[in-house]
């Protein structure tokens, strides 16, 4: 994936999701960058600029709470998905409480990660496209 724009930079410690994700969405026409963690996420936030940031929680040396909390201190107008295995509601409070726009449980289907992306982009990316007249 090259340095620029993304749709969508999806962040999971295990490289089987980040693959799934990236391939399904790519499916979907967005474009999509990854990052196995936290840290190499604000990273590439830098470089490639995406309109929306899916993550996963529980990851090594920054985890999904404190890369959220980044984000959005940072660049407050980006979207942010959290993914998490636990659905306990304080974690999905937590995810809320740090303004995370969604969450989303796992395992999911494919179906549930493109409706959750869908709703969360809205008019988003068909803004963009049209602004780039690639309607």
């Amino acid at each position: 994936m090259s340095d620029s724009k993304v749709d969508i930079l999806v962040v999971d410690d295990e490289e089987m999701m980040r693959e799934l994700l990236e391939d399904v969405l790519a499916l979907e026409g967005y474009s999509v960058a990854t990052a196995e963690d936290g840290k190499a996420a604000l990273a590439r936030v830098k470089e490639c600029n995406p309109l929306l940031l899916i993550s996963d929680i529980k990851m090594p040396r920054m985890n999904g709470f404190e890369l959220l909390k980044a984000v959005k201190e940072r660049y407050p107008k980006m979207r942010v998905i959290i993914m998490t295995g636990y659905s306990d509601d304080f974690t999905v409070k937590d995810a809320l409480r740090l303004n995370a726009d969604e969450y989303i449980i796992k395992p999911f289907n494919t179906q549930d990660i493109t409706a959750v992306v869908k709703s969360v982009l809205g008019d988003t990316k068909s803004s963009a496209q049209s602004a780039a007249g690639q309607d």
